[in-house]
C-alpha cells in the first residue's frame, strides 16, 4: 500500500489522503488529511470507502498537516560523518537535529528550483519515518512502535546558505527542496535495522549506495530523545539522515544544475524522482496550506528545456 496526499481540483485548499494503485494510474480516497492523522492506524487497517479517481484528475501533494513538525538528522551514517565535519573526530553522543518547515516539502515528480545565490543543489537521499501516535517521554521501543510508515525522501540542500552560519535551517528549507515519496505502512516495511538498500542517482548515475542498518542513531532512539523535550504527534516526520556520496564532498564538488534529474530509491519504498530547474521558476504561493502548486504553464516551460 502506498499513501499520498491529493487535492481533487487545482485551487482547492482541502487535502485528502488516498491510496495509490499499484500501476500508479488511480487513487482511492481514505479520508480528509485531518481525519486520517486523527487515527492513521485505523484508516490503514480499514478498506478504503472513498471514491476511486484517475491520478490525472487530482493534484498530488504531501500528506502533511500544516502544523506538522519535521525533524531531520544530520551526519547519521558513519561514512557521511567522516566526509563531513567529523573526519578524524569522535562522533557525538547525540544526533545533530535540525528542522524543516512543512511548506518546504513536495512530491515525486515536482520540479525543484535552484535559489539565486546557489551554484546548484546538493542531493541527500534518505528515509523519512512518519509518527502515528502521540509520544511524550517515550522509550526507544515505544517510539519505534509509534512509526506508522516510511517514505523515500530527498533532503535537497542549498550548501552556500547552509554554511553561512553554524545553524543549518536556511540551507535546508529552500522552496520545494524536500521531495517525499508515498508513505508505505510500517507493517509492510519492517525495522530499518534489517538494512534496506538506499540509492541516489543523478541523471541515471548512482552517487549514493548504502543500507539503512548503517545509521548511527536509530529511529526509535532519536524519536525517544525528541519526545523528552518536544511532544510528538501523529503526522510528525523524522528524516533519518543521508549516507556518504553527497555532491559537496566529491573531488571536484558536484551540484545539481537546471535540467538534472535526481532519484532516491529505497528498497520496499519505491523511488522519488525530481527535476531541477532555474531560479526563475520560484514562486510565492497565494492560496493553500503547503505552497506546492505550480503556476500555469510551468510544466510546459520545463518540457521545452527552459
Amino acid at each position: 500500500m502506498r499513501i499520498i496526499g491529493v487535492r481533487r481540483h487545482r485551487g482547492d485548499t482541502g487535502v485528502e489522503v488516498a491510496t495509490l494503485a499499484e500501476g500508479g494510474d488511480e487513487v482511492t480516497v481514505l479520508a480528509s488529511l485531518e481525519d486520517f492523522w486523527a487515527d492513521p492506524t485505523g484508516h490503514l487497517a480499514r478498506t478504503p470507502a472513498g471514491p476511486t479517481l484517475a491520478v490525472t484528475a487530482v493534484e498530488r501533494v504531501p500528506p502533511v498537516l500544516p502544523d506538522a513538525q519535521v525533524f531531520c538528522v544530520g551526519l547519521n551514517y558513519l561514512e557521511h560523518a567522516a566526509e563531513g565535519r567529523f573526519r578524524d573526530q569522535e562522533l557525538p553522543r547525540y544526533p545533530s537535529l535540525f528542522a524543516r518547515w512543512p511548506r518546504s516539502l513536495t512530491v515525486d515528480g515536482a520540479t525543484v528550483p535552484v535559489p539565486s545565490t546557489e551554484g546548484g543543489l546538493d542531493w541527500e537521499g534518505e528515509v523519512a519515518a512518519w509518527v502515528g501516535a502521540p509520544l511524550v517521554d517515550a522509550g526507544p521501543e515505544e517510539a519505534l512502535a509509534s512509526v506508522v510508515g516510511y517514505s523515500a525522501f530527498n533532503d535537497l540542500t542549498s550548501r552556500t546558505a547552509q554554511k553561512l552560519t553554524s545553524q543549518w535551517i536556511l540551507g535546508k528549507n529552500g522552496d520545494r527542496s524536500g521531495p517525499v515519496g508515498p508513505m508505505v505502512p510500517a507493517a509492510e516495511v519492517g525495522d530499518l535495522s534489517r538494512g534496506l538498500r538506499l540509492r541516489t542517482r543523478v541523471n541515471g548515475v548512482t552517487v549514493q549506495d548504502a543500507r539503512t542498518d548503517q545509521m548511527i542513531h536509530k529511529v526509535g532512539e532519536t524519536l525517544s530523545l525528541i519526545s523528552h523535550t518536544i511532544t510528538l504527534r501523529p503526522g510528525d516526520i523524522l528524516a533519518t539522515g543521508t549516507p556518504a556520496g553527497v555532491g559537496y564532498a566529491r573531488k571536484p564538488p558536484q551540484l545539481l544544475q537546471p535540467g538534472d534529474t535526481v532519484e532516491v530509491e529505497v528498497e520496499g519504498l519505491g523511488t522519488v524522482r525530481n527535476t531541477v530547474v532555474g531560479n526563475r521558476h520560484r514562486y510565492e504561493a497565494t492560496t493553500g496550506a503547503d505552497g506546492h502548486r505550480l503556476p500555469t504553464g510551468h510544466d510546459a516551460e520545463v518540457s521545452r528545456g527552459a
